[in-house]
């Protein structure tokens, strides 16, 4: 009989196959005493080793198939394995109360796991899963228990699962993992984002496919609507074909569109650029026909790893990326680092408030060796291409002034030793908080350029945490207040003959693209595989018309009022 379940969709496109149960086999822990504490730490050490030498094989692995910042993910993992946090704890436990080291491992991960599940932030509860993935690999092998290997699947087969862990995603083979579902998860786990990496369709969240799912079942999973049928109907499977031959086809009609300028019916010219965190990612920009790179988020250097990146790693990462896009320009943003992005090795003091606390261009100004370190290589990197420069996080003109003092200290420096630094290198800043959006007109006749990042700003502006599921109904891009301050910004770059990007998820979003047009934005900076559906859309759209459907956003009382003016238009 077929069935319908609905879910979250997490990766675009229409998957049809097979099901293939991926089931890790149930531990079960016993605790046990033992006599021989010596030993028993030995049996854990092995057990770690053998993690250990999985898991960089699964990281090389992720870095050769899906770049550096998949990669991280495993490097991360493996600072877990090696966290006297973690590891210290387990010893202690099996010297001092003469219990197994199984035991010992699941008691400490346990403790962990639920401290971090009870955190109120999606981040945290993603640092939950880590660490659950890793430990039981520990587990298994302290067990003599076999791990599923979803690299070893040999025909074409949609992947049921509880969850996928970042392990189990990684080593799938596209050639045969046509798609996944999920029972848990959200659009920003780990699995997610690498299934929309690797181009695979999913549908995460359903709560209930391993329950109804069995192995041989035929499935469909549909990851632009969000739905997982099963044992489809003859009729309901034609359907469900056409509307995979309509997608395909519509990426065929996109790709056209690869090496065209983005210009709308009425001949107005914008940007379309793509957000990069590693040097890798240049390929995909220029696959989907990318007129630059908005927003390359430098924090992937610094991450996944125990130590500071030096200054000729960095140096050669921008170097990279520059001389790839091939003079296209690139708007490098300085360390974003702190909320939800830590660096371990730093050792800064927890907050309370860590998104409205000690993070981004703060820090940087306070730890300015970092700082400095990382404005030299990318003023070095600068002759290689088109360098813009951008400060994230500022709040205030002095904390522009000072970034962009230290900036001109370090360039006078290179140039003073004999380096060549190119002479026009742009300086711009982030729009994120509303006080700067505010206070645009100010910044605009110091600033080079702007470019908005709505996830912050939109979060800020509305007191509400992104990640908090409680108050999601308050991230409203379309709030007309948020339109107001997205159009305060973009007049006053405009009033001093400046441009005006946007960085944040809103660029990319087919149901803001029409606002943001007739608000004036000069340049659109969203995921690489967004650009041609956009580019397409903002072919069929008229700048005048768009001016006034703004104009009408503008003057709404509700997020909701202007969803439906958008959608009337179509």
């Amino acid at each position: 009989m077929s069935l319908n379940i609905k879910g979250i969709a997490a990766s675009s496109g229409i998957a049809i196959a097979k099901a293939y149960r991926l089931e890790n086999p149930e531990l079960t822990i016993e605790k046990k005493s033992i006599a021989d504490a010596g030993a028993e730490i030995a049996r854990l050490e092995a057990a770690l080793d053998i993690a250990k030498t999985e898991l960089a094989a699964i990281k090389d692995h992720a870095y050769a198939e899906l770049g550096a910042d998949k990669a991280a993910i495993f490097e991360a993992h493996l600072l877990v394995l090696n966290d006297p946090e973690l590891v210290n704890p387990v010893k202690d436990k099996v010297t001092n109360e003469h219990v197994n080291a199984e035991y010992a491992m699941n008691e400490v991960a346990t403790m962990f796991v639920n401290l971090f599940e009870g955190m109120d932030n999606e981040y945290m509860k993603e640092r939950a899963a880590d660490i659950r993935d890793v430990t039981k690999r520990v587990l298994a092998h302290l067990l003599g228990v076999n791990f599923s290997n979803p690299s070893t699947i040999t025909e074409e087969v949609i992947i049921i699962a509880e969850d996928l862990t970042p392990s189990d995603t990684a080593q799938l083979n596209r050639t045969y993992a046509k798609g996944f579902t999920t029972d848990i998860g959200g659009r920003t786990s780990h699995s997610a984002i690498m299934a929309r990496s690797m181009e695979i369709p999913a549908v995460v969240g359903t709560k209930v496919v391993m329950e109804k799912i069995q192995n041989g079942d035929l499935v469909i999973v549909d990851g632009l609507d969000g739905e997982v049928i099963v044992n489809p109907s003859e009729d309901v499977l034609h359907a469900y074909e056409e509307k995979k031959a309509k997608f395909e086809a519509q990426k065929t009609e996109w790709a056209k569109l690869k090496n065209e300028a983005t210009v709308t019916s009425d001949g107005i010219h914008v940007e379309l650029v793509a957000n990069i965190g590693t040097p890798k990612d240049v390929k995909g920009v220029q696959d989907n026909g990318g007129e630059g790179v908005g927003l390359y988020r430098t924090e992937f250097l610094y991450m996944g790893r125990d130590n500071l990146p030096t200054e000729e790693e960095q140096f050669e990462a921008y170097k990279t990326v520059l001389e790839n896009m091939e003079g296209k320009p690139v708007v490098v943003r300085t360390l974003d680092i702190g909320g939800d992005k830590e660096l371990p090795y730093l050792h800064l003091p927890k907050e309370m408030n860590p998104f409205l606390g000690y993070r981004a261009i703060r820090l940087c100004l306070e730890e300015q060796e970092i700082f400095r370190t990382q404005l030299r290589a990318l003023l070095r990197a600068s002759v290689y291409g088109n360098l813009k420069i951008m400060f994230p996080m500022i709040a205030t003109l002095d904390e522009f002034r000072q970034a962009k003092a230290i900036l001109l200290e370090e360039k006078a420096k290179l140039v003073a030793n004999g380096t060549t630094v190119s002479a026009d290198i742009e300086v711009g800043m982030m729009v994120e908080i509303p006080a700067s959006a505010v206070l645009a007109d100010q910044f605009a006749k110091e600033v080079d350029f702007f470019s908005i990042g709505t996830n912050d700003l939109i979060q800020y502006t509305m007191a509400a945490d992104r990640m908090n599921e409680r108050v999601s109904y308050l991230y409203q891009p379309y709030n007309p207040a948020i339109l107001r301050l997205v159009k305060m910004v973009i007049d006053a770059a405009h009033k001093e003959g400046k441009w005006a990007g946007m960085c944040g998820e809103m660029a990319g979003d087919p149901l803001a693209i029409p606002l943001l047009i007739g608000l004036g934005l000069d340049e659109f900076s969203m995921s690489a595989t967004s650009i041609l559906p956009a580019r397409t859309q903002i072919h069929k759209l008229s700048k005048a018309q768009m001016e006034k459907l703004a104009q009408k956003a503008l003057n709404m009382s509700t997020a909701e009022e202007v969803v439906e003016l958008v959608k009337s238009m179509s």
